[in-house]
């Protein structure tokens, strides 16, 4: 790589830094109540929230996770997101009305409105545990990256890029979060577009050589398509991918809270068909820009010891003209920022509906304004301190505590969802043995499946033999979801049916439209 940057490119990212901070002083003024500090009091409009949804979703995983499996697989990755589409596109219609008419702000209202407490709490806890473990993985993700790049130490990068996130959240709330994201999402298409048209055409016969080159050497397709549940296949991201979806765009605060923003029910669901249809297209071109440097680097070699995720990275201080690498940079930091944004701004939204108003109710709307920033703040700074932590992990320490909170914590959140949902029959009590069983499932596939150790001396965390967990790791939350909604709807067969608001259910929601639509008849 090159040992540094032209000064041109750092006046570039200095700017960008600066012009971040910006946003938060300009947006500063407004944010005097809870309302407009989370939800912005419906100043926003639905194309620029799509936009933010966008830039909520891509984060620096995607930015340099995508096109390291693009160089070194094919696309089966890609499926999962491709599944987002393909079920939202049934269910957004009643999701978004369903939480802007019985939620306050917190997602997870809803969860304690349907079930009770427990699994109010046992919902929220899970997306503060993911948050925070997801947080630290992308401030570690951004640092190693760019203190490869341009020589800077890792820790000093997660300082700088916390203490901006932090100021901007502090000041301007959710206004100045949805206004950086829709900066910073155009940002991100222009860098992806940049480096995918110097690419193909940096390759000797152009795109045409790159599909045949790419196609000769296994580097497209979604295979392969066995029907097997115990590797990585077509079916088993398929599978995740339609739980996925319903986990991030129905259950996840960051996203639930984008549906609260907009003005009105049509607004808001305007807003997340384009954040849908515009991430799709994200992913596959990051993905695709991997695929190009599989074929850019098999005609002009690289040493063999640079990983797959470090392709991008190296191609773009290599290959790029000065300004322009300034400009893919800024555009990687502008993920991280995006993504973190929205996350910590989610936590203090959490924090303060599901947690501190419940152990100080009764305050001012003031008094809780300003326990929201103290959120903000104490919630940036555990997330550095995640992030230090994992510089020391190294990368299996990072993915084996991400995965570990995920699998034990958010196992369920589907099923619970789904469940109470559709289901007028299943109650707190079902729910509450349902939530119990899937930890317990959770916990022995994981530990049954995990080894650790190193070459010959790897062994399993715990060993039943025959009956360890053999599948696919991703069918874990698959599996979760599903046994709480079988588990949670038999136990709640053995304790009465409870009594409830229908604008909880879907079939409350399709009641109120076919009324709506026969007055529009009459």
């Amino acid at each position: 790589m090159n040992s540094s940057l032209h000064v041109l490119d750092y006046i570039i990212i200095i700017v960008f830094l600066i012009g971040t901070l910006v946003f938060g002083l300009v947006f500063a003024r407004g944010q005097k109540t809870t309302k407009n500090y989370f939800l912005a009091k419906g100043k926003i409009p639905s194309w620029a929230i799509g936009i933010s949804l966008l830039a909520t979703l891509i984060s620096s995983v995607t930015f340099l996770a995508y096109p390291g499996t693009g160089y070194s697989s094919n696309w089966i990755l890609l499926v999962q997101g491709l599944m987002v589409p393909v079920v939202l596109l049934g269910v957004i219609w009643f999701i978004v009305p369903l939480y802007r008419k019985v939620i306050n702000l917190s997602t997870y209202e809803y969860f304690e409105q349907r079930f009770g407490s427990f699994a109010r709490y046992y919902s929220s806890l899970a997306f503060v545990l993911r948050q925070f473990s997801g947080m630290g993985t992308v401030f570690f993700l951004l640092a190693v990256a760019l203190g490869s790049m341009i020589h800077v130490n890792t820790a000093i990068i997660i300082l700088v890029v916390g203490a901006i996130i932090i100021i901007v959240n502090l000041l301007g709330g959710i206004e100045a979060v949805i206004w950086l994201d829709v900066f910073q999402g155009f940002m991100l298409f222009a860098s992806g577009i940049i480096c995918i048209s110097i690419l193909l055409f940096s390759v000797d016969g152009g795109p045409a050589e790159v599909w045949k080159i790419a196609s000769a050497n296994g580097r497209t397709g979604f295979g392969p398509y066995e029907w097997d549940l115990t590797k990585l296949t077509f079916l088993v991201m398929a599978i995740n991918g339609a739980f996925y979806a319903v986990q991030k765009y129905a259950t996840d605060q960051t996203v639930v809270q984008r549906y609260l923003t907009a003005k009105t029910d049509r607004s808001a669901i305007r807003a997340s068909l384009l954040g849908i249809l515009l991430t799709v297209p994200v992913w596959i071109l990051f993905m695709f820009i991997g695929t190009a440097l599989f074929v850019f680097y098999k005609q002009n070699p690289i040493p063999a010891d640079i990983r797959p995720d470090a392709v991008f990275p190296y191609f773009i201080m290599t290959k790029l003209p000065t300004g322009v690498i300034g400009l893919i940079l800024s555009a990687m930091i502008s993920a991280a920022i995006c993504s973190l944004s929205a996350d910590l701004n989610s936590l203090a939204a959490v924090g303060v509906e599901d947690y501190y108003k419940k152990l100080r109710p009764g305050k001012t709307d003031k008094a809780y304004l300003k326990a929201s920033k103290y959120i903000v703040a104490l919630s940036g700074l555990i997330s550095i301190g995640i992030a230090m932590l994992y510089l020391n992990a190294g990368n299996e320490g990072v993915l084996g505590i991400v995965f570990t909170l995920y699998a034990i914590f958010s196992g369920g959140i589907v099923g619970m969802f789904l469940l109470g949902l559709f289901s007028a029959r299943a109650n707190n009590q079902g729910i509450t043995i349902a939530i119990v069983v899937c930890i317990l499932f959770t916990a022995y596939a994981f530990l049954t499946s995990t080894e650790i150790g190193i070459g010959a001396n790897k062994s399993l965390l715990l060993d039943f033999g025959k009956y360890n967990f053999t599948h696919h790791k991703l069918m874990l939350g698959v599996y979760s979801h599903l046994i709480v909604i079988v588990v949670g709807y038999v136990a709640s067969l053995f304790f009465p049916k409870p009594v409830l608001d229908t604008n909880l259910l879907y079939s409350g929601w399709l009641a109120v439209r076919r009324e709506e639509r026969a007055r529009a008849d009459k």
